[in-house]
Order: structure tokens, then C-alpha cells, then sequence
């Protein structure tokens, strides 16, 4: 990755039934032709498993699924984003919406896991879980268990020089709060963050 690497070109793809409205993202013009098509398999396969998901959840007849994407970071060899599937079936109480973070390096293609970002034995997950509850406490979030844990596979994206956690509807907070986003400077997180990975590149050469 390369403090120079200008951004990705992001082509959004859109698909339309009666019952769908889909929107998603595809990157163009990679120099390599082998990341580009890692990054967009991946976009796609995450796609998929969130309809599955969906699908056990929103149990009714006559879905209507609403998808679409946000662009996080696209800069420094680094490509954020934030997939949302909305959908809603009859007779439920409410629609239920899935959202998936990737983080990508347009270099290589490689998928980033919370992992990643930082050094090994950094004790991460122990740091980002007391960050997210000092927040849950300061922000007064109400929450189902007082539990809340970081894992691995932890859910997250880049953006705005911060690492942003969130976490699926009922795992730890009421429906009505909605996805539970947690931004952490990614500053703050400099003695522990992997030397080549993605949050050191996002804080180099900035004073």
C-alpha cells in the first residue's frame, strides 16, 4: 500500500424485480486484474450470504429487499465500504436490515479481518471491547447484555481516520437503537496497530 495510490474507480451496479432494489458496488481499472476480481467476488459472495441471512429471519411471504452500499475510504490503496440489505416480509412486525463491512487493499485484493489491523499478542479485541463499552456507558445506549465482547470476525469499516465497529440488530442492543456503531480514533490505537497494515497507512505522513 502507498500513501500515493490514488483512488479505485467504483462502478455501481443496479438490479430491479418487483420485490428487489438492488445496488452494488464493482471496482474497474485495477492494475491487477486478479485483485480486481478477489475484491468484486467478494462483494458479491458477502451479497449472497446476507440474503441467506435474511431469508432465516424474515420468514414471511412476499419479501421486498432493498440493498445498497456506502463508500468509507477510498484512498491509499485502502477501499472501505458498507453493504445494507433491508428486507421486509408479510405478516412481521418490521423489516430487518443486515449490514456487512470489507476492507480491502486494491493492491493485492486481500479481505481484511479486525485481525489484521493489528500486531499479533496486541491483546486487541480486550482494547476495542473496554472502548465500546466506555461508549455504550457515555453514550447511555440501553443493552440487552452487559456482556458485549470484541471478536475477530467483528464487523467494522474504515472512515474519517477512524476504525468504526458495529454490530447486528439484537446482539446487544433493542431493535429501535438500530446497527450500534462504535468510531475509534484510529489514533488512539497506534501502539497496537500491524506496521503494514491498513490503519497504519491511514495514519502515516498526518500531523
Amino acid at each position: 500500500m502507498s500513501l500515493y495510490e490514488p483512488p479505485v474507480q467504483i462502478q455501481t451496479l443496479t438490479y430491479r424485480t418487483p420485490n428487489a432494489f438492488i445496488q452494488y458496488p464493482q471496482v474497474r481499472g485495477l492494475a491487477s486484474q486478479q485483485a480486481e476480481h478477489k475484491i468484486n467476488h467478494n462483494i458479491v459472495m458477502a451479497l449472497q450470504e446476507m440474503e441467506r441471512q435474511q431469508q432465516s429471519v424474515q420468514s414471511g411471504s412476499n419479501p421486498e429487499m432493498t440493498v445498497h452500499f456506502e463508500i468509507k475510504t477510498n484512498e491509499r490503496g485502502i477501499l472501505s465500504l458498507m453493504l445494507s440489505n433491508y428486507t421486509y416480509s408479510t405478516p412481521m412486525a418490521h423489516g430487518y436490515t443486515v449490514a456487512k463491512g470489507l476492507t480491502f487493499s486494491t493492491a493485492t485484493g486481500q479481505l481484511y479481518r479486525l485481525g489484521d489491523l493489528f500486531k499479533p499478542g496486541s491483546n486487541y479485541e480486550a482494547v476495542l471491547a473496554a472502548e465500546v463499552k466506555h461508549q455504550i456507558k457515555e453514550r447511555d445506549l440501553p443493552v440487552l447484555d452487559n456482556s458485549v465482547t470484541v471478536q475477530s470476525d467483528q464487523d467494522f469499516y474504515l472512515a474519517d481516520k477512524a476504525l468504526v465497529l458495529f454490530y447486528p440488530l439484537y446482539a446487544i442492543t433493542p431493535y429501535y437503537v438500530g446497527l450500534p456503531m462504535f468510531p475509534i480514533s484510529v489514533y488512539s490505537l497506534q501502539p497496537i496497530i500491524a506496521e503494514d497494515g491498513p490503519l497504519a497507512v491511514l495514519t502515516a505522513g498526518v500531523v
